[in-house]
């Protein structure tokens, strides 16, 4: 059977994964975004269900504000153990709250999370390993990659920490998981960093603390140097499922253009794990991954599709929205007939908490759309939709009110340049906003109805893309309400969002 890849598309960067029975548990990065450290579901591997978040609450974490798409919550690992789940992760701070590794645990998938208990344990990308004996590991990543056991219950180290393997000589050796696997303990770890150098290596020991050999054939899963149209392939986590058949899930990126861009950010595949008569791991397609895939797979249990259109009546955020940084009370609010925001003083291009609330960009071509109802009765006050990369890369169309009058614009804030690209006059105080986008535009209409709507403007998406301005993160969609310097004296209302992609989904063949 084949499959396609990604299984998660948009910015879902380095999973990890775990098996309980017939159900698998993914959980990926999220840097400066809350709630953060999505959470999904799985009976098959294939059609993923997001069912929460591990970072809920405000006392939980801080996130750290001013550093765009490199801050915040980095490369977590999920396990199971006697009944509890436990997700270790990293908060890169630069010296803020909450900084270094940390542990949190919970006895139900669906419900809420313990509040972190930090490792004094130094480096990124930490995991966790659960021998037989009871025994227990942190394997991290602090210029080589070390291994020291732990209190599980308290995060207390025990015993001395050591360097285990600096890996084959690639820059960056970082994301370690271990597993122990029939006579021996196989160390996986990234190396090239996590651009289009980016590769998996392995080796081995029969003790958890070594000597480690490396696998004669590493890189053991890269695209490297290759015309496949995925890109930057690593940092991958495996998974045994029920019938005794391997599995792992990595990041990579699909890019757009020439040189090559990419815009959507770092997002979950799938490949087959094979073990040659050596007992070395067969990753994928001889090593390599791509956008179809043929497998063995389980039998599939999809899950019933989400309408296009979110009326935002559930009484809850659906798990896809997102805020930038911790939410600060007042500034978004959800009531039965729709999102209000309230805009504070700080507009898009500024990195401090403001009334956003956005969703991942999952495929490169779709149409936004949203109702909003808003009276700027101030200058600058502005409510609108953005294809946001970060505070200085951002595209957007907005109702607002310039020089006393009430105008719809289209601007684009590229690095340290902005320019409004288009305006006209505009008197009613509601409009349908659209957002459509390709490989090559992003393009920008309104309309009193969704059935009329005008083109106003368009910007390029290689502006908007990681090798021009960002860094670990992919673009957004996101409403949002500022006054651009002072409060907004109304709200803005969303009546409802909706996004529909035009590109194929994760789906079987036989």
């Amino acid at each position: 059977m084949k499959y396609m890849n990604p299984i998660i598309p948009g910015m879902h960067p380095d999973p990890t994964i775990c098996r309980v029975g017939e159900d698998f548990y993914l959980v990926n990065s999220s840097f400066e975004y809350f709630p953060a450290l999505p959470l999904f579901h799985s009976k098959d591997l294939i059609h993923w269900e997001q069912i929460g978040h591990c970072i809920t609450r405000n006392s939980q974490l801080t996130l750290r504000k001013g550093f765009p798409n490199c801050t915040g919550t980095y490369a977590p690992t999920i396990r199971y153990n006697n009944g509890i789940f436990y997700v270790v992760c990293t908060n890169v701070a630069y010296g803020g709250a909450d900084e270094g590794n940390f542990l949190i645990w919970t006895k139900d998938i669906y419900g809420e999370w313990s509040d972190p208990i930090f490792l004094d344990l130094p480096g990124i990308d930490p995991s966790l390993f659960f021998d037989e004996d009871g025994k227990v590991y942190y394997i991290g990543a602090y210029g080589e990659i070390f291994v020291s056991q732990i209190d599980i219950a308290t995060g207390k180290a025990i015993g001395e920490r050591r360097n285990i393997w600096a890996g084959t000589g690639g820059n960056d050796p970082e994301g370690p998981h271990m597993y122990h696997i029939g006579d021996w303990y196989y160390l996986f770890i990234s190396e090239g960093g996590t651009e289009y150098g980016h590769m998996l290596t392995v080796a081995r020991s029969k003790e958890v603390f070594g000597p480690y050999e490396a696998c004669p054939d590493n890189p053991v899963l890269t695209n490297r140097s290759t015309s496949l149209p995925i890109k930057a392939v690593g940092h991958a986590d495996l998974v045994q499922d029920n019938r005794g058949e391997w599995w792992a899930v990595c990041l990579g990126i699909r890019t757009i253009g020439y040189p090559f861009k990419h815009n959507l950010g770092r997002e979950t595949m799938l490949l087959k794990v094979q073990w040659d008569k050596e007992g070395w791991p067969i990753m994928g397609d001889h090593g390599t991954i791509g956008i179809e895939m043929e497998a063995d797979c389980l039998p599939q249990v999809p899950f019933k599709k989400k309408p296009v259109r979110d009326y935002f009546a559930q009484g809850k955020l659906d798990y896809v929205w997102n805020s930038l940084y911790n939410p600060v009370e007042g500034l978004v609010s959800l009531k039965e007939d729709g999102i209000y925001l309230v805009g504070n003083e700080v507009g898009l291009s500024e990195k401090d908490s403001l009334a956003w609330l956005g969703r991942r960009q999952e495929q490169h071509t779709f149409v936004a759309r949203t109702h909003l109802t808003f009276d700027p009765i101030k200058e600058n006050e502005e409510a609108g939709l953005t294809i946001y990369m970060n505070a200085s890369h951002h595209y957007e169309i907005a109702l607002t009110r310039l020089e006393g009058q009430r105008v719809i614009i289209v601007r684009r804030s590229i690095g340290s340049l902005w320019k409004i690209e288009a305006m006209i006059p505009y008197e009613k105080d509601h409009v349908v906003l659209e957002l459509a986008g390709n490989e090559e535009w992003y393009t920008f209409g309104y309309g009193e109805k969704e059935t009329t709507i005008n083109q106003l403007g368009q910007g390029e998406t290689a502006y908007l893309t990681t090798e021009v301005g960002g860094r670990f993160t992919g673009n957004y969609i996101a409403l949002y309400a500022t006054g651009n310097g002072s409060k907004c004296e109304g709200k803005a209302k969303f009546s409802w969002f909706e996004l529909e992609n035009k590109e194929k989904e994760c789906k079987i063949q036989e």
